[in-house]
């Protein structure tokens, strides 16, 4: 990631603003009603007695959900990079009848002793990391062996007629945005690179679609991308665009493509595979 590009993720998630946005889109026009946060922990295969790392907790929307699930003997400590995602989880936690540590962390350097913890989560954030090998030796380095890697992530095609969209908009080629930090870590490519690393790579996909039929939170999910192509004049037409298109239309379907990589730390140490 070029050091512009990390600067617009820094602003990105400097607090939980932006992604507080994408979230509620998800939540109110999401077609699968099971949930993303209940199947994100319905997917963790722990014993009842574990020590968890959280890299990129973000709000900490995950635990919040979960905390009647969360059993008793499980020790978590949630951590990111942004010091503004930590105080909005601690908040978001603070009536939690149970211990949380909370910490900024960065993945490329994990303050933690060797083989420390049980399971290492990651959601929706390995995309963003710079040095990814750094990353995953750092995630091996603390996790136990047979410790459980659970990253999530996204598909090519996750939310493609939104960008389809506001290219239309922009008047830019649909490969305009094709070059998103999201694109080198997907569900199509995570697994080798976690292959190097990890044993039993398994992808878990989650079956949802979006059908949006109210202008404004997509609009507010546009605008948090804080695309520098939707400023002054340019934003209020755009919003006018997304209204004029749910009038027309009554809903805009938006394909979703989220799923998960489930790995296991093998008993050796190192890579486990030149890729």
């Amino acid at each position: 990631m070029t050091g512009s590009k990390q600067e617009l993720v820094t602003k990105q998630y400097q607090n939980a603003s932006n992604l507080n946005a994408r979230i509620a889109l998800h939540q109110r026009f999401s077609t699968n009603h099971y949930g993303w946060w209940p199947w994100v922990f319905d997917q963790f295969d722990l014993p009842p007695k574990a020590e968890i790392l959280v890299l990129g907790c973000g709000p900490a929307n995950l635990w919040k959900e979960n905390l009647s699930r969360i059993p008793s003997g499980w020790k978590i400590t949630l951590s990111d990079a942004s010091p503004g995602m930590i105080e909005t989880a601690q908040s978001n936690l603070a009536r939690a009848e149970r211990p949380f540590r909370f910490q900024v962390v960065d993945a490329q350097s994990i303050p933690s002793e060797d083989q420390r913890f049980d399971a290492v989560t990651a959601n929706h954030m390995l995309y963003h990391v710079p040095d990814k090998d750094a990353a995953f030796s750092e995630i091996h380095r603390v996790l136990k062996p047979g410790g459980h890697l659970y990253a999530t992530t996204v598909g090519q095609r996750h939310m493609g007629e939104l960008g389809a969209w506001v290219n239309r908009f922009l008047r830019a080629p649909s490969s305009a945005r094709e070059g998103t930090a999201a694109n080198s870590f997907l569900l199509e490519n995570g697994g080798p690179q976690l292959q190097a690393w990890f044993s039993d790579v398994r992808i878990l996909r989650y079956d949802d679609d979006l059908v949006v039929t109210e202008a404004q939170p997509l609009i507010d999910y546009a605008m948090s991308m804080t695309l520098p192509e939707l400023t002054g004049e340019r934003q209020a037409a755009f919003v006018h665009f997304v209204e004029d298109e749910i009038a027309r239309t009554g809903a805009i379907r938006i394909t979703k493509d989220s799923g998960m990589f489930a790995a296991i730390r093998p008993a050796v140490d190192g890579k486990i595979q030149d890729c």
